[in-house]
């Protein structure tokens, strides 16, 4: 059996003195994408904030390619392979697109000829100052700036909240054509449980700061019950 990519082994985290995470267990495959899905305030954020290193490991350990990076930190972590887009855009707003995308590339075969391709938005406003894009184009840019440094690993957080549908749609397809087409690994924290779902394989629903469910992506998006009992999400109506 092949090794993961990534490995937590027991991992509780949080915050100062609050504990968000706890005994968490979770391995993910190269090429797989898993959606982590939850009410609000259950620990998903944290999650991938504990996998980049900003929280407070308070126990266990994190894997990565079978070494231990436990006390790596965050910036270390990123030159590693693991790529991370928080839910502010983070993008400089005084450059041009292609002034952010190029400010960050790392060797590798995803380069901005390639970022055009996954996001053709991207690519008719590249002369466009940051601070000249919607809020659509600018999340589109904080994805693109990061495939950039040509990561392994994609930690997208929330990735579709506060755009209009058709924006969404549009993302939530170049999403699933990274993680399908592509091959790219995607952890994907969301609120649009059903998008998230669409876009990923995997999934594992998060309660109180425990992994509490974890399947196929398809087969929870059939599994009605599960979804409303953890998320409020009631698909039989």
């Amino acid at each position: 059996m092949a090794e993961p990519l990534l490995s937590l082994r027991g991992v509780s985290a949080g915050y100062a003195e609050s504990v968000v995470l706890n005994d968490i267990n979770l391995d993910i495959s190269e090429g797989s994408g898993l959606a982590v899905l939850g009410r609000n305030g259950v620990g998903k954020s944290t999650l991938i904030e504990t996998v980049m290193g900003f929280t407070r490991l308070v126990s266990g350990s994190i894997h990565w390619r079978g070494r231990d990076i436990t006390r790596l930190k965050p910036h270390q972590r990123a030159a590693q392979g693991i790529g991370w887009i928080p839910q502010e855009r983070c993008v400089f707003p005084t450059l041009t697109v292609e002034e952010n995308l190029n400010v960050v590339a790392r060797p590798g075969s995803l380069t901005a000829a390639r970022v055009y391709e996954i996001f053709p938005r991207l690519a008719e406003r590249r002369q466009n100052r940051g601070s000249q894009l919607s809020g659509g184009e600018q999340q589109m840019l904080a994805i693109g700036r990061t495939l950039m440094t040509n990561p392994s690993l994609l930690l997208l957080d929330e990735p579709l909240e506060g755009l209009a549908p058709i924006v969404i749609e549009e993302l939530g397809q170049s999403i699933a054509h990274m993680s399908g087409d592509e091959g790219m690994t995607l952890v994907l924290v969301e609120q649009h449980a059903e998008l998230a779902l669409e876009m990923t394989r995997e999934a594992v629903i998060i309660e109180r700061g425990r992994i509490v469910h974890r399947a196929p992506a398809a087969e929870l998006r059939a599994d009605h019950d599960t979804l409303d009992r953890y998320i409020g999400l009631n698909l039989g109506e």
